[in-house]
């Protein structure tokens, strides 16, 4: 049993080794070339679908385009038959009077008009398609038998007559007759028919002679693009070269075609329509200059490629799912207890050293956690005993610099020096020994780290009093701080490097005499003390790197506190030891800010907490 229970643990998944998951993992991958074989087979039939669908469509275009042209040339050709005749001709001429505009008993005359008459209306007759043709020679007279114009109107002011007149002898399409002066005994509307016009030219002289107006009725055109339908809700359209509208069903997805939407004379396009997307095939006829265009949804698609996609999607959706279960379980398996140790690992790099991995896995990932357990407890350990060294040996270091310094012999001896000097006249030699005396003793505090703030300024001015002496006229300082705060304590020798940095990165550098200004004010139960100095300021290559090494300090960054500074002007490691006693006795939010600007001048701000009672001094 024990050996059953041995076997049953080792075939569980967890405690297989990564690299069989995987191998498992590899092996179910296989899914994929079925759902890229069913999107090829998908996509492939329903490109080859469309593509024979819009062929189809354009050869539908093509044939009316064509029984369309058959119309027109028709009309065409009708007008060169009246060209010919000659009792056309003499009318063109002006030998037959137009009984539209006066009545008159000639004989010749109304005999002449009235084989005309009979002549166009021959047309008429074996023309269906044709609504009525009208006959208009140079002198404004026309004859007609359907057609007849207002009083006092002149035809060849007329626009279609100028166009015809312009054309010379070409045969032209004018479009719906909107606006013109003709009209016709059977009440056409203006959008049931179409215009053509065709000057009649003197072959000799090039003159027009008379135009030839005929009018197409539209239904002609309507029943040849009307039968063909696409899709479930496609249709036909026909549109001039101006994009007018020669037909349109009754209830057309485009009420208007856009300018500039034929590019080529054929060819498939887009349009989205209150929110509909449309596919739009189009082919333009060279003879007649009208372009016919296929208009139907783009969402529609012929019943064999909507069954073909439903079968492979069917398929595809099978295979997925089943190989998506087992992929999801061993995916699980193997990322779960993967994203934990990312996830702990993640939270220590941020500086969470008390994160633990938690798991009784005996695979590889369990093996890693364990190591990570381990290393992170070590680590800690060695945080510890690093910053313990420190501290000693930053105490050691300063215990060490106030042993070697015999107070009350250093006392004594300035103390006679000073005499000396007031002895001799030497007043000014006096002062610099008296501040340098005050300087030391200052300093010392008796082996206290903390001070009152008045001590610590009292240093400050000892130290600028023998820099006034050194510097002369160079030099000018003040000090602005409220009585009440130089009774709160701070840590001793706190500005003096900041001072000497002001004066000798900063004013000694600039030309002319500078000021030095130090402002102590307290900020919600904090004190900032600031110096302030209109010297040369520092290069930014040399602040960044110093703000780096100033917020490195207390780190683990190790790489920015040791880098050096990128000039020779000073190491900055006074100010780097202020940072280093000021968070190491309060903290990391407590600290030196540096901001500066070259040739402006440079301002250091030192955060420290408000300190009402001083520690008691060490021995």
């Amino acid at each position: 049993m024990r050996r059953s229970g041995l076997n049953m643990e080792k075939l569980k998944l967890n405690n297989l080794p990564i690299r069989y998951k995987l191998i498992i993992h590899f092996l179910l991958i296989s899914i994929l070339p079925a759902i890229g074989l069913g999107l090829l087979i998908g996509w492939t039939v329903d490109r080859i679908v469309e593509e024979q669908s819009n062929e189809n469509t354009m050869q539908l275009i093509g044939k009316v385009n064509t029984a369309i042209e058959n119309d027109v040339e028709n009309l065409q050709k009708i007008t060169y038959l009246m060209s010919f005749d000659p009792g056309v001709q003499k009318f063109l001429k002006g030998d037959t009077v137009n009984t539209g505009q006066s009545n008159n008993a000639a004989g010749n005359g109304e005999s002449a008009e009235y084989n005309i008459r009979k002549f166009l209306q021959g047309f008429t007759t074996l023309s269906s398609e044709i609504a009525g043709i009208m006959l208009v020679n140079s002198e404004g007279d026309f004859i007609s038998n359907e057609m007849y114009t207002r009083s006092g109107t002149q035809l060849t002011e007329e626009a279609w007559y100028k166009q015809a007149a312009e054309n010379k002898g070409i045969f032209k399409i004018v479009g719906h007759p909107y606006g013109r002066a003709v009209m016709s005994h059977v009440d056409y509307q203006e959008s049931e028919v179409v215009s053509a016009v065709r000057a009649i030219v003197d072959p000799e002289t090039q003159v027009v002679q008379g135009v030839v107006l005929v009018d197409l009725k539209l239904r002609v055109i309507a029943e040849t693009a009307r039968d063909v339908t696409l899709g479930k809700t496609g249709y036909l359209t026909v549109v001039d070269n101006n994009g007018e509208m020669i037909y349109a069903p009754q209830h057309p997805f485009m009420q208007k075609i856009p300018a500039g939407l034929f590019t080529e004379s054929s060819g498939i396009t887009s349009e989205t329509v209150d929110g509909r997307h449309l596919q739009l095939i189009y082919r333009t006829s060279p003879f007649t200059g009208w372009t016919t265009m296929g208009v139907f949804p783009m969402d529609e698609s012929a019943f064999g490629v909507r069954e073909i996609t439903f079968n492979v999607v069917t398929f595809v959706f099978v295979v997925c799912m089943l190989g998506m279960t087992a992929s999801f379980y061993l995916a699980y398996s193997i990322s779960r207890p993967i994203g934990q140790l990312a996830s702990f690992m993640s939270k220590a790099q941020s500086g969470d050293l008390t994160i633990r991995y938690w798991g009784n896995r005996s695979d590889e990932i369990g093996l890693l956690g364990r190591s990570f357990n381990t290393m992170l407890a070590q680590i800690g350990r060695l945080l510890s005993l690093t910053e313990l060294q420190a501290r000693q040996k930053r105490e050691a270091e300063l215990r060490s610099l106030q042993a070697h310094i015999k107070p009350h012999f250093l006392y004594n001896t300035l103390d006679t020096i000073h005499w000396m000097a007031r002895s001799k006249g030497a007043e000014d030699i006096a002062e610099v020994v008296q501040s340098l005396s005050k300087l030391f003793r200052l300093g010392l505090s008796k082996g206290s780290d903390i001070i009152p703030l008045s001590d610590e300024l009292e240093h400050i001015v000892s130290y600028l009093k023998i820099q006034q002496v050194r510097y002369s006229s160079k030099l000018t300082y003040s000090i602005e701080v409220e009585p009440q705060l130089q009774e709160l304590y701070v840590l001793k020798l706190l500005l003096q490097p900041m001072v000497e940095n002001a004066i000798y990165h900063g004013i000694k550098e600039r030309r002319g005499p500078g000021h030095l200004s130090i402002e102590v004010v307290e900020r919600e139960n904090e004190l900032y003390l600031t110096v302030r100095d209109d010297g040369a300021g520092i290069p930014p290559e040399r602040l960044s790197m110093l703000k780096q090494r100033l917020e490195a300090v207390g780190k683990q960054d190790r790489e920015h506190a040791d880098t050096p500074l990128p000039d020779s002007a000073g190491s900055g490691y006074g100010i780097l030891n202020v940072q280093a006693r000021i968070r190491l006795t309060y903290g990391e939010p407590y600290g030196i800010m540096i901001e500066s600007e070259p040739g402006t001048g440079t301002v250091v701000t030192l955060r420290h907490p408000v300190v009402r009672d001083s520690y008691p001094a060490k021995e």
